[in-house]
């Protein structure tokens, strides 16, 4: 899953630390939404993996409560959000390659080289994602598991299953709250069963812009 909605800027647009964002209304709402479908499904966890961030954690705690689970929840910060740098520091006229240019880039060469917001690029994302995914896909100790992680780094998880190597493809959405059913075997076997499954907007049919679209806007709106 991603982390449920946030607000990422205050109402006078002073952004908030990406490492203390917590969920808005939204997201709660959001987040029980997904937990009565797991619930509705009689799908059962055995265990829960967060990358330790409130908006993965809160996340977290209501699907679980939702669905009438009780299990300790797990933290793995190296599946923590691709790090952005100080939005300060970027010039005015390189904020929207900033904000989108990572997620909107094809599939190439250069892909690995994008730099979100000024800080981490694609590849370092890359770097340090895939091997703690692999690291818990190997284990044992588990049937069904439930990642409640974020945007960048669902794509980088699904990317990977879908070209069986290492990749990234930005222009994978990821609605707050979605689930996806990524089936793991031996090595790097994969199969991707679902992709971006809403449960509160099944057909995304009120969307027209992406996440870090909408965010542009708001950051654009309330720096103005």
């Amino acid at each position: 899953m991603r982390h449920g909605s946030v607000d990422y800027f205050l109402p006078d647009g002073t952004p908030v630390a990406p490492d203390t964002v917590p969920l808005n209304a939204e997201g709660e709402r959001q987040a029980d939404a997904a937990g009565a479908l797991f619930a509705q499904c009689g799908v059962r966890f055995d265990r829960v993996l967060v990358s330790g961030l409130p908006r993965t954690v809160q996340t977290a705690q209501r699907v679980l409560s939702a669905s009438a689970q009780v299990l300790p929840l797990e933290q793995e910060p190296a599946l923590q959000e691709i790090r952005g740098g100080r939005l300060a520091d970027i010039p005015p006229d390189q904020i929207e390659q900033a904000f989108l240019g990572a997620f909107q880039a094809a599939a190439g060469a250069d892909t690995e080289q994008q730099r979100f917001l000024g800080g981490e690029t694609i590849g370092e994302l890359l770097d340090r994602v895939l091997p703690a995914f692999d690291a818990w896909r190997a284990r044992s100790d588990w049937q069904c598991l439930l990642l409640v992680l974020h945007g960048g780094v669902n794509r980088a998880l699904l990317s990977t299953a879908l070209a069986g190597q290492r990749a990234f493809f930005g222009r994978l959405e990821q609605q707050p709250a979605c689930i996806n059913v990524l089936d793991v075997g031996s090595g790097d076997e994969s199969v991707v069963r679902a992709v971006n499954l809403a449960p509160t907007q099944w057909l995304h049919e009120h969307e027209r812009h992406t996440t870090m679209e909408k965010v542009l806007a708001q950051y654009l709106r309330l720096s103005t």
